[in-house]
């Protein structure tokens, strides 16, 4: 898990860099429209691309605190073993939705890199964004898995 936690630490750093690089970007941008009248071509598709990759990269990071969105109002007073139990499904439904989304992803990036697809202000090339956004969705998917079985073998430890 030391490798899983600091792979989704580089991620999560990795997107933060990213979020702020586009929101300088957009600050550029702003200022200019608003003193010279000038303002970045593409601003706006830099900050779709860039938001888009960002939230892929903050997944394995939020997977690996476990501080997803939990509504416990049901299950808030079960004991300690059916929440740990639904917590190890949990895990395992989002391990399976991460692989299918990481599956499609690596799809949606052939089919865009075969037909060349760019952002329409810039020519950016799509099949980058959805080649960036692979190896995070993955890695939620591993350590959604590895939290799926490491919860078992705790919870079977007495822990």
């Amino acid at each position: 898990m030391k490798l899983l936690s600091f792979l989704a630490q580089a991620c999560a750093v990795l997107a933060g860099l990213l979020l702020t690089a586009i929101t300088l970007v957009t600050c550029l941008s702003l200022i200019g429209r608003n003193t010279t009248g000038q303002t970045l071509v593409g601003d706006y598709e830099l900050t779709a691309v860039a938001a888009g990759a960002a939230i892929a990269l903050f997944m394995p990071w939020c997977q690996m605190r476990r501080e997803h969105i939990i509504v416990d109002f049901f299950t808030a007073r079960m004991p300690a073993g059916v929440n740990a139990l639904l917590d190890r499904f949990g895990s395992l439904v989002l391990a399976t939705v991460m692989g299918l989304l990481t599956w499609r992803t690596s799809v949606g990036a052939l089919s865009s890199h075969s037909s060349q697809t760019t952002t329409m202000m810039l020519g950016f090339p799509e099949w980058i964004v959805y080649t960036a956004m692979v190896p995070p969705l993955a890695l939620t998917a591993v350590i959604a898995l590895a939290q799926t079985f490491s919860s078992a073998t705790a919870q079977e430890q007495g822990q």
